[in-house]
């Protein structure tokens, strides 16, 4: 990974602020109710026989769905001269700016959205509603940064 790809083009970088909290806090509990009951599945007779195997499986299950869940916590937008990077549970994709017609924050939506032609979107789950002021600061510097370099590309 180069040093541009680390950070150093970026001028502002926005991350949720609590929902890493409760992905990571939900991923702990999977897993230890996953492994608790992985340990206590041949504490009694339920008419099934169960394997050393089959505790270990239903231990490592709890740990791909926790490793799942903290996907959560990976959502992420950054403004550079570069564009718009766009980082959600899967995908992180790099706009250019002429391709971004906007930024938005629906009326009752989870999320901002990067507003693109044609009346397409991308979520931006970086910038969530439950953050509240948060969000407001955070659109409010993404709006800031995209107007400074849409007018030095125009």
């Amino acid at each position: 990974m180069s040093d541009r790809d680390r950070g150093q083009d970026w001028d502002v970088v926005i991350r949720p602020h609590l929902t890493p909290y409760f992905a990571y806090a939900a991923a702990a509990v999977i897993v230890a109710a996953h492994v608790t009951v992985g340990f206590l599945l041949k504490v009694g007779s339920s008419g099934v026989i169960f394997q050393t195997a089959d505790q270990v499986a239903i231990g490592l299950l709890g740990v791909i769905i926790g490793g799942v869940v903290t996907l959560f916590a990976r959502p992420r937008v950054r403004v550079g001269p570069r564009g718009l990077s766009v980082r959600n549970l899967w995908t992180d994709r790099i706009l250019d700016w002429s391709d971004v017609v906007g930024v938005s924050f629906p009326r009752s939506a989870r999320w901002a959205r990067v507003d693109l032609p044609d009346d397409e979107y991308i979520p931006l789950m970086a910038i969530q509603a439950v953050d509240k002021d948060r969000a407001v600061e955070a659109m409010e510097r993404l709006r800031d940064a995209m107007a400074r370099y849409r007018s030095h590309t125009q």
